[in-house]
């Protein structure tokens, strides 16, 4: 069977998909999530944000799937492309702040939200 979830953050329609033997990995089948579609209603720009915490990493499937979903999108002028944000704990406030693989502060990190940067 697919995966199990190693957190209590699934809803009920994904526990259900996890437990369908018709829908299985092993049969190609893939689900991820995306966390965020980040964007401005005023200037337009906007971005996608995967969040890991304690700093995982994206796992294989995952980026195979949000490579899909962002070549589809650059063709989006206001299109700001896909990031990965890692907190080292779970937050800004926490621990270090990786984007993109790279350190940065939580100035930083608001700018980047701001599409100052």
């Amino acid at each position: 069977m697919t995966r199990k979830r190693n957190d209590c953050h699934s809803t009920e329609f994904g526990l259900w998909l996890r437990e369908r033997r018709e829908l299985d990995q092993r049969l190609g089948f893939l689900t991820t999530n995306l966390d965020y579609i980040w964007g401005n209603y005023n200037t337009q720009k906007w971005m996608l944000i995967e969040e890991k915490r304690y700093g995982s990493p994206l796992r294989q499937a995952q980026l195979d799937m949000i490579e899909l979903v962002d070549n589809c999108c650059k063709t989006d002028p206001r299109y700001q492309g896909f990031h990965l944000l890692q907190f080292e704990h779970t937050t800004p406030e926490d621990g270090a702040i990786l984007w993109d693989g790279k350190e940065i502060t939580k100035q930083k990190l608001i700018r980047l939200l701001e599409f100052k940067e």
